[in-house]
């Protein structure tokens, strides 16, 4: 699933192509995607529209429209958005196309089927869940440490089923939770109550530290990731636990390990992650 890292970079790699633009026309090839509207009603809706900006919040993409609404974008497990000539052929997993008015396409690609959009008032984003439950931006001004010791403590679950839920910190998955807590040498399957002040500073500053880092690369790929221009990432180059089980620490030597911690596979060194 693109996480923070790889939205983000999907964001800035189309904001400079779909800026200004106008939706000349959709089309829909796979209505269950679409989650507010019957597909000629969704249709109808961004026809004509102007895109005005492209935001994320947590792993999900904001696009302003002209019209007050948005159009919001969640990606899942497999979802893309690509921006492709309008002749370049139709691959089987495209859902959506949004024509653009100077011979571009905005498509969303699929394989897995559990990408969702949304178009929505501003003033009504809160009725998707998923999106009204998120929790602080980590490069925001309300994640602060005070923050985070607060909403860690007393917490009985492990700390890396912690670090993925949204309503915490907005945007950590499965992927980055791993080179967190290995930055900050703290085991995945420690209660979240069991940690320090100083050993939760050292995570929150992880935390910083390794989107960071994912940006910078921009972002992990491994099978489906792609930015908005079909590119991939380079951050899997940089990874010191996540896919790397049987390899040595690059910090201790000793042999990473990959294990299920909730549901998900987790990947950490047992020599220097206490």
């Amino acid at each position: 699933m693109p996480e923070l890292p790889e939205v983000e970079t999907i964001k800035r790699s189309l904001h400079p192509k779909l800026v200004g633009r106008k939706i000349r026309d959709c089309e829909i090839f796979y209505e269950k995607c679409i989650k507010t509207h019957a597909p000629e009603k969704f249709i109808n809706g961004v026809r004509g529209a102007t895109i005005e900006n492209i935001e994320r919040r947590g792993k999900y993409l904001k696009i302003f429209l002209n019209t007050a609404e948005i159009l919001l974008i969640h990606l899942r497990m497999t979802g893309r958005l690509i921006i492709s000539p309008k002749g370049d052929p139709v691959t089987k997993h495209t859902h959506v196309i949004f024509h653009l008015d100077n011979d571009l396409q905005l498509r969303f690609i699929d394989i897995r089927k559990f990408g969702t959009l949304y178009l929505l008032p501003g003033e009504e984003l809160h009725k998707v869940r998923g999106y009204r439950i998120l929790g602080p931006e980590p490069f925001g001004e309300e994640f602060t440490l005070e923050y985070f010791k607060k909403a860690v403590k007393e917490r009985k679950k492990n700390i890396k089923t912690l670090l993925l839920d949204q309503d915490v910190v907005a945007g950590i998955g499965n992927i980055y939770a791993d080179e967190i807590l290995h930055a900050a040498g703290i085991n995945p399957a420690r209660p979240a109550e069991s940690l320090n002040g100083n050993e939760l500073e050292k995570l929150y500053h992880s935390i910083k530290r390794e989107l960071k880092k994912g940006i910078e690369n921009r972002g992990t790929s491994f099978s489906d990731y792609v930015d908005g221009e079909g590119r991939k990432g380079k951050n899997q180059d940089y990874l010191s636990v996540y896919h790397r089980q049987g390899c040595n620490c690059s910090r201790c030597g000793c042999e990473i390990i990959k294990t299920k911690l909730g549901g998900r596979s987790s990947h950490y060194c047992p020599g220097c992650q206490e």
